[in-house]
């Protein structure tokens, strides 16, 4: 229903309401029952096992499993009842399910502690009594009686209104509150935030008075029309589970080929079908790497924690990543970009421009102030914002100055007059008239023709700038005039007073940062487009290059029009929940990866649709919250910044450990594979495979993956939305030096088995030999993975970053060194103790790849330096002499 193009009559009538005595008690009872409490319906929660249950949904952690299985089968066939390899993967799953399990928990509860209750009573009228009654039981047709300062606790058909004004930007967005009137009517049609003879749940009253009927409850109201658009959007999947599922399945399907082809060659040459399978598993066992998951998993968590710090709550691990990844920012205005507060910026005085803090400035500030109903409380200025502004502006306290010159007059504020005039008794016994309001109105009012003509054209002047004037007359006189009206005439301009909600401090640095980060910032607002532009344009995101739109512009647009000409915009001006949906969805559809940020209801489609979601912690509805990924606790849009700074640097660590484990895990599949092209008795068995990916592996790609971020980090291109993990380069190197590792290790293997075992068909030291070098080789390349960047002024020193890779070298190094020293140990393993000069080999070999990493570090910097002196030297040719 339509309620904003009917009278009030009509909405009585049709809702069957009272004005008189309101809804009786049996009457509100049978509607309550009908339609339901007047509360927002929370999404469903899994409970706690189903929760943990999803988190074995993962790709990886399937490959997990299958590896578990594989294991255990090989122990099985093998009749030796050896299943600690199947123990050891089932508790790195369980491990890595628990970790998430718990990380989200964590962000719930910080969550219900960030909630608020929006509206927890009412005034209503019931059986001929006013009542104050919970806002849950209200019910359509309910009489609702309303006063500055109250939270609307439905969606209401104003009956009566008295200079009412309304504060809606977490519905709308626009940052100045609404008047409201009730005997308007609106055609069809009309945009929310113009329908002024209604009221809507969540809205803020900011000035006088009314008396309305409840038309819509619950569900049924605006609000929860918009939560009810949340469950038809589905939250993207992130770009690194995207990603790395892609690598699962490449990873899967790798090791499925190779067991193939390998058991089919064993075949035809006659191995038997068992020892054929034992060597199939081992290089399926080879492919996997087993850790990933669960190294993954806690370089996410730790990322979690170091937003915690900088006051970002991630509700879902990837979402950090996700931000990192993140090529267009869109923001809305009110409370994100600006402080959702009215501030005094500009002031003009009759004779001439003057600052805030000159005499004549704060002379015309203390006028306003005293032409002003706001009260202080706390050291802070409450009421309507234009008025807070101005008292604020006011170095000196208003009380005092109420106290110096008492009021003894006032003619109010109303929307068809504009202005606002208040009488003062001053010490010498005359009168003060003071008159503020809309220049337009006011002017009118002035003597001094001239001035008045300067003051137009400086009015037009700021309004061009979106700023929002108030005119300030004065005019003493020793008697009133007779007629109240007589007193707003023949009054004297002072000055003229420009005011906006300002930026938020660090703003738009934050939009210079993204603009180098190669990432689109984009305000959205529900906002006038003349606002919207002025603040875009001060914050750097609207430029000479790009264009603003509003919502009736969008509406003329189909989608794929819009999805064409989307980069042609950076401000979308008044526009619904719907439109910023359409907005969301057409950067995506060209491939972008879209962050949301806003606070409001009106934002929490786009919230949920987009890439990833942020929330604004304190300012931020219960309803964004619930459907964003990521909660700024500290309301700032530099936290952003922050955890796109975060994200990337997570991802890039994270691409750093896959460039690790998979040039490892290639290494042992070459020591298995080539080994048995070669006829050789298997060089690594499947329970010293497992061992190297779930232990001499994962603490090496642990550390790398809390390595500082690198410096240049922030002046990057986001990676593209179907970029493979391995572009770059990054395959071809995770080749060559799988190749290398697998080669050191079947030399190994061969030195050990030719020259040292007694037995050839059991090299049981050759295996030994081979099985150290794998491990140790990896734990040699890890520092080839270090950052190669120089660090930045907040990135840790050389010296940290050292210690973390050569503490997880030495602890692997350990390990490694017990399982082939302990008899208990080296019997599970089916290795043996070496000699002095068996471990002087393995040692030799093990160095190879960090001696071949530095000649090409070296290598690559003198090419480096080549260049650019080359290029140096180009530019000096071509200057003209």
């Amino acid at each position: 229903m339509d309620w904003e193009t009917l009278n009030s009559t009509e909405c009585v009538n049709i809702l069957n309401a009272d004005t008189r005595r309101g809804l009786s008690d049996r009457e509100a009872q049978k509607r309550l029952k009908k339609n339901g409490k007047n509360e927002l319906i929370p999404p469903k929660k899994k409970n706690l096992l189903l929760r943990f249950l999803s988190q074995f949904s993962d790709f990886m952690v399937i490959i997990l499993l299958i590896a578990a299985a594989i294991s255990f089968v090989t122990s099985y066939l093998q009749q030796d009842a050896d299943y600690i390899d199947s123990i050891i993967i089932l508790v790195i799953v369980v491990l890595n399910a628990f970790i998430g399990l718990v990380q989200e928990s964590r962000a719930e509860k910080a969550i219900e502690a960030l909630k608020k209750m929006s509206s927890p009573h009412a005034c209503v009228l019931r059986g001929g009594k006013l009542r104050n009654i919970p806002a849950s039981d209200l019910v359509t047709g309910d009489l609702v009686q309303l006063k500055s300062g109250d939270m609307v606790p439905a969606d209401i058909r104003l009956l009566e209104s008295h200079d009412l004004r309304c504060e809606e930007s977490a519905l709308t967005g626009e940052s100045l509150p609404v008047e409201k009137n009730a005997a308007q009517r609106c055609p069809a049609g009309t945009a929310l935030g113009d329908r002024k003879n209604m009221l809507f749940s969540s809205s803020v009253l900011t000035a006088g008075n009314g008396t309305g009927v409840v038309v819509a409850t619950g569900m049924d109201t605006q609000v929860g029309k918009i939560a009810g658009m949340l469950s038809a959007q589905e939250a993207p999947k992130t770009p690194l589970q995207l990603k790395l599922a892609q690598t699962g399945r490449w990873l899967g399907l790798g090791a499925l080929a190779i067991c193939a082809v390998i058991f089919v060659m064993g075949l035809l040459q006659r191995v038997l079908p068992l020892d054929m399978f034992l060597i199939s598993i081992s290089l399926a066992v080879a492919a996997i790497p087993e850790g990933l998951p669960a190294v993954v998993t806690i370089v996410l968590a730790a990322g979690v924690k170091r937003m915690a710090a900088k006051k970002g709550i991630v509700r879902h691990m990837p979402a950090v990543e996700t931000l990192g990844s993140a090529s267009v920012i869109c923001s809305d205005k009110t409370g994100t970009l600006t402080q959702n507060r009215m501030t005094v910026t500009e002031l003009w005085t009759a004779s001439g421009t003057a600052g805030i803090s000159s005499a004549d400035g704060q002379r015309v500030l203390a006028l306003s102030a005293l032409c002003n109903n706001s009260t202080q409380q706390n050291g802070h200025y409450l009421g309507e914002p234009t008025e807070t502004a101005l008292a604020e502006a006011c170095r000196t306290d208003k009380s005092e100055l109420d106290r110096q010159y008492p009021r003894v007059m006032e003619i109010a504020f109303s929307s068809s007059r504009k202005m606002m005039t208040t009488v003062h008794r001053l010490p010498d016994g005359r009168f003060r008239i003071i008159s503020k309001g809309a220049p337009d109105v006011l002017l009118g009012r002035c003597q001094h023709t001239g001035v008045t003509a300067q003051a137009a054209r400086k009015n037009e002047e700021m309004a061009r700038r979106a700023l929002r004037v108030i005119g300030v007359a004065v005019r003493d006189v020793a008697n009133l005039p007779p007629r109240r009206e007589d007193c707003e005439q023949g009054l004297s301009l002072l000055g003229l007073v420009g005011m906006i909600d300002p930026p938020r401090p660090g703003v738009k640095e934050a939009v210079e940062t993204c603009k180098q980060a190669g990432i689109r910032p984009v305000m959205i607002t529900g906002d006038h487009q003349a606002t919207a532009s002025a603040i875009a344009g001060e914050l750097g995101i609207l430029t000479e290059r790009s264009a603003a739109i509003t919502g009736k512009e969008l509406d003329a647009l189909p989608q794929q029009e819009l999805e064409k000409r989307i980069y042609d915009y950076t401000v979308f001006a008044r526009v619904s929940p719907e439109h910023k949906v359409r907005i969301v969805k057409a950067f995506q559809a060209r491939g972008e990866v879209v962050a949301m940020t806003g606070d409001g209801v009106n934002d929490a489609p786009a919230l949920k649709s987009a890439d990833i979601g942020c929330a604004m912690g304190r300012g931020g509805t219960d309803v964004a919250k619930e459907a964003a990924d990521l909660i700024l606790a500290d309301d700032n849009f530099t936290t952003i910044v922050a955890a796109v700074k975060e994200g990337r640097g997570i991802y890039d660590n994270i691409k750093k450990t896959i460039h690790f484990l998979l040039s490892c895990n290639i290494g042992e599949i070459l020591t298995v594979f080539v080994g048995f092209l070669l006829g050789l008795p298997t060089p690594l068995l499947a329970i010293q495979l497992l061992w190297v990916n779930l232990v001499t592996d994962s603490l090496p790609a642990l550390a790398l993956g809390v390595e500082p971020i690198e410096w240049d980090i922030m002046k990057r291109s986001p990676a593209k939305k179907g970029e493979s993990v391995f572009a770059g380069g990054m395959g071809y190197s995770i080749l060559v030096e799988g190749c290398l590792i697998g080669s050191l290790s079947l030399l190994a293997f061969t030195i050990g088995r030719l020259f040292f075992d007694t037995a050839p068909a059991n090299p049981i030291v050759g295996r030994t030999m081979a099985f150290a070098v794998l491990s140790l080789a990896q734990v040699a390349h890890t520092f080839n993975m270090r950052s190669r960047g120089r660090e930045g002024k907040a990135a840790e020193s050389r010296a940290t970053r050292r210690s973390r890779l050569g503490a997880a070298a030495a602890i692997c190094i350990a390990l490694q060194s017990m399982v082939i020293i302990f008899p208990p140990l080296a019997a599970i393993f089916k290795v043996m103790p070496l000699s002095f000069g068996q471990w002087a080999i393995v040692a030799g070999l093990s160095l190879l790849p960090l001696l071949l990493g530095e000649v090409e570090r070296r290598w690559n910097r003198r090419k480096r330096v080549d260049s650019v002196k080359q290029q140096a030297r180009w530019q000096r040719y071509k200057k003209p002499r």
